[in-house]
């Protein structure tokens, strides 16, 4: 399994990054989760529109899903558009983005499924397990599965004993690490922080911590160092055009 990063900026773009986006490939399958700000760009540097099998979406923020607007453009309005796009997201996520073209216009470019978090669903050759995980609005944790390797996502999450459970054993663990060691009273419930991040890695026992959707201009050497203090594997920040090979480990 190979996790290439399309951004890991939370909230807004920068000239440098991407908001959430990371393009999952295995058996030739092409699995495109959280489509935020700015990723279709990005998307591009390693795929055609056409070339993507299926879109999954962890919860309704912008920038976990703006641009799969511009990606049912692309494929809705080519001179042969491909067939509709799966599409799979928690209930009511992207009723906003869906609607900010005129009604039917992009129709047959997508086929929506929409599911209640805590679900299991098959998209691909992927097993998908996600579970709600605290957030301002509905997110679904997504822990994806193959014979070979484990990937868990938590999307955006404030503090959960359901996290660990979520990246139990996984090669790969992608956590949000908005803040460095302290969110904001008025939103410590629905983030998290990149101790936080590391504490959960060696509690679930993943084989290696990648660190996204941190504040714009955090410095990414402050939160791989506090992410270490608690967890010893390897470490990395969410990057523009960053792969990742996720596999069993001995």
């Amino acid at each position: 399994m190979r996790l290439t990063v399309l951004g890991g900026c939370g909230a807004w773009p920068t000239a440098e990054q991407a908001c959430s986006g990371y393009l999952v490939e295995y058996e030739d399958f092409r699995l495109l989760i959280d489509p935020g700000y700015a990723t279709m760009p990005r998307l591009l540097r390693h795929a055609q529109v056409d070339a993507v099998d299926a879109v999954l979406v962890s919860h309704g923020h912008p920038d976990h899903c703006a641009d799969l607007n511009p990606l049912l453009r692309a494929r809705g309005l080519s001179d042969v558009p491909p067939p509709a796009l799966p599409v799979y997201a928690p209930h009511g996520a992207l009723n906003a983005v869906l609607a900010l073209d005129r009604p039917g216009m992009l129709a047959t470019a997508y086929d929506l499924h929409e599911f209640r978090p805590g679900h299991r669903l098959t998209v691909g050759p992927f097993t998908v397990d996600t579970c709600l995980l605290p957030h301002h609005v509905p997110n679904a944790g997504i822990r994806l599965a193959t014979p070979d390797a484990v990937l868990a996502y938590t999307g955006d999450t404030g503090p959960s004993p359901d996290i660990p459970r979520l990246a139990e054993g996984a090669d790969l663990f992608l956590s949000e690490a908005t803040y460095v060691d302290k969110v904001p009273d008025a939103d410590a419930p629905y983030l998290l922080t990149a101790r936080l991040a590391g504490e959960y890695a060696r509690q679930a026992g993943a084989g290696s911590l990648l660190l996204t959707h941190l504040w714009p201009d955090t410095d990414p050497d402050a939160a791989l160092r506090t992410a270490a203090g608690a967890f010893s594997g390897p470490i990395d920040i969410a990057a523009p055009d960053l792969t990742q090979e996720a596999g069993h480990r001995p």
